[in-house]
């Protein structure tokens, strides 16, 4: 793990599987990339079930490089998982994990899903993200490995979720629109170097082309946002416990340049 340059404006995103930030949040990483931002990747499970014909320990492996892979392409830290597919569960253990990475990245933007979802996964892991971003000024909860506390003001965002809908089909709504058009490029090419996930999600998921879908979600926000042609899209966390009401990192690091509409 590399230690933050803590002159640095550090972002965090915290996501349940490989490919997860490549969907939804890669352009905004990589707009803030680019205004200058140290962005990191957290994946929290090893994508080890994400094959039908390799074993558990082979498909997390090739995962694992893909991310990296990914990583490389955003310009990105990758921090490597800590547990396995459907194994993503809120308990202590992953908690003190998480926070770990909290702390030794020091953010003051945490991207992570939202805490309504299609999949299980990601809702539990939004819930270790808040967790563990609210925990980490605090002396007395010690991290695994430990890192000394970080009291930096942090601002929690949420990404919206495949198909833009909770698990019940009701239609989730952003606060804000970033216009990812001119990094759909790079979010691509992020996406593309998870080659193992083609086959899977067209069996599992009937998702067709992966990187199609992702251009098409793209493309609906965009719709959405009356004002992009592609675009990712966030809901903030409340400030209570994170940071005071006017402390809105991302939208003060995008929005001078365009990039952010309001829903």
């Amino acid at each position: 793990m590399t230690a933050p340059d803590t002159g640095t404006r550090s972002a965090l995103a915290i996501v349940a599987h490989p490919d997860d930030i490549e969907f939804n949040m890669a352009g905004t990483l990589t707009l803030l990339r680019r205004q200058g931002w140290q962005i990191h990747c957290f994946q929290l499970a090893s994508g080890n079930l994400g094959s039908a014909t390799l074993a558990p320990d082979e498909i997390a492996l090739i995962r694992s490089q893909e991310a990296q892979d990914a990583a490389r392409v955003l310009d990105a830290h990758w921090h490597p998982p800590i547990t396995g597919d459907l194994e993503v569960f809120y308990e202590s253990k992953r908690i003190r994990q998480v926070a770990a990475i909290v702390r030794a990245t020091q953010p003051s933007i945490l991207l992570t899903h939202g805490p309504a979802d299609y999949m299980e996964d990601h809702m539990i892991t939004c819930r270790l993200a808040v967790t563990a971003a609210f925990s980490r000024g605090m002396p007395n909860f010690k991290t695994l490995p430990e890192h000394p506390i970080y009291t930096g003001p942090l601002r929690v965002y949420h990404a919206m979720p495949h198909g833009l809908v909770d698990g019940l089909g009701r239609e989730i709504r952003p606060d804000f629109f970033v216009d990812t058009e001119s990094v759909q490029s790079i979010k691509r090419d992020a996406l593309a170097c998870h080659k193992s996930q083609q086959s899977w999600l067209d069996t599992t998921q009937g998702m067709g082309s992966y990187l199609s879908v992702m251009d098409e979600q793209a493309a609906e926000l965009g719709r959405r946002s009356g004002r992009f042609n592609r675009a990712e899209a966030w809901q903030r966390h409340s400030h209570l416990g994170f940071c005071q009401p006017e402390f809105d990192p991302l939208q003060a690091a995008l929005s001078g340049s365009g990039w952010i509409v309001q829903a």
